[in-house]
C-alpha cells in the first residue's frame, strides 16, 4: 500500500497532467483493477481520486 503522502504526490502529478479528467482516469483505473481481481490496487486508485477531490476544493454549481 501506498503511503499517505505517496498517495497526494500521485494526486498531484495527476492533476498537474490531465487537468480534472485525472479524476476519471483514476475511476477508469480502479474499475480496471477491480475486473482483474486487484482489489489493493482499486482501493489505492479510489484514494488517490479522492485526494484529487479535495486537491480541487468545492465543485461550483
Amino acid at each position: 500500500m501506498m503511503s499517505e503522502v505517496q498517495v497526494h504526490t500521485v494526486a498531484r502529478q495527476m492533476l498537474e497532467r490531465h487537468g480534472f479528467a485525472a479524476i476519471a482516469k483514476a475511476a477508469e483505473q480502479a474499475q480496471a483493477c477491480e475486473g482483474r481481481g486487484e482489489a489493493d490496487e482499486a482501493k489505492e486508485w479510489r484514494h488517490i481520486a479522492d485526494a484529487m477531490k479535495i486537491m480541487r476544493g468545492p465543485a461550483v454549481s
